[in-house]
């Protein structure tokens, strides 16, 4: 028998994680000079120092919360 180490509701959180987490990096690339020389001030968008890194931290947190979950008691088949 194939049992699995989580429940789907866990699976179903850590991938919603997984997803925050990606997403709050996508959203802190970028706002390089476009030479390497000048200044782009949109390295301080609050996008990318607030929104972004919320995200990631909430990603994280959902993560955890996801792996602690407890299974739901399900009762025995007959085998």
């Amino acid at each position: 028998m194939n049992k699995l180490l989580f429940d789907k509701r866990n699976y179903i959180v850590i991938i919603t994680a997984l997803v925050l987490i990606v997403l709050g990096f996508v959203l802190m690339h970028g706002g390089k000079s476009p030479d390497g020389v000048t200044f782009n001030p949109s390295i301080f968008a609050p996008q990318r120092i607030t929104v972004a890194p919320i995200l990631c931290l909430a990603g994280f947190v959902l993560m955890i919360v996801g792996i602690m979950l407890p299974r739901k008691n399900k009762p025995n088949k007959p085998q």
